[in-house]
């Protein structure tokens, strides 16, 4: 499948660049989707996480207190991304440093186990395989980070092979 890394201009800034991805010819990212999914159902939540997104890019960086780690398999930087701990509302991201996070989707956890709730399993997965093919591309040298490590440089959409 075709992926392009979107930077989000709203939340990145000066102190962190929020990316997300844009699957085949989805007419939305999946960041776009997450909040087309959840503006009604957890209107609050999701503006605390937004509210949280734009202090990340334009204030403070990604700060590792921020996340939820270990939310994938290890040195794939997945993260999860709330407002606080008590909440059910959760955004998939990978986590690249302070200077970079790429945003994908999530939804609400009212399961124990991410893997118990087949949406929920499907997001988490689908960035730990982007996690993967962007780990090869920076040693291939296709995708490169900036001088100041606040953006990805280089070849942005590329094909991701899902392993189903």
């Amino acid at each position: 499948m075709k992926c392009e890394l979107v930077r989000l201009t709203r939340f990145s800034g000066e102190h962190a660049s929020v990316y997300t991805v844009k699957v085949d010819d989805a007419p939305m990212t999946l960041f776009e989707n997450f909040i087309a999914e959840n503006r009604s159902t957890h209107k609050s939540e999701l503006n605390d996480i937004l509210s949280r997104l734009h202090t990340i890019g334009k204030h403070t960086g990604a700060r590792e207190g921020y996340f939820k780690h270990k939310e994938g398999s290890p040195g794939d930087g997945l993260v999860a991304l709330y407002d606080d701990p008590e909440k059910k509302l959760r955004l998939y991201a990978i986590r690249y440093g302070t200077g970079i996070i790429i945003v994908g989707g999530g939804g609400p956890k009212n399961v124990r186990a991410l893997q118990d709730d087949p949406k929920l399993k499907a997001e988490n997965y689908f960035l730990r395989q982007l996690s993967d093919t962007i780990k090869q591309k920076t040693v291939d040298r296709d995708i490169r980070f900036s001088e100041d490590r606040l953006f990805f440089e280089g070849e942005l959409e590329f094909e991701i092979e899902t392993h189903e």
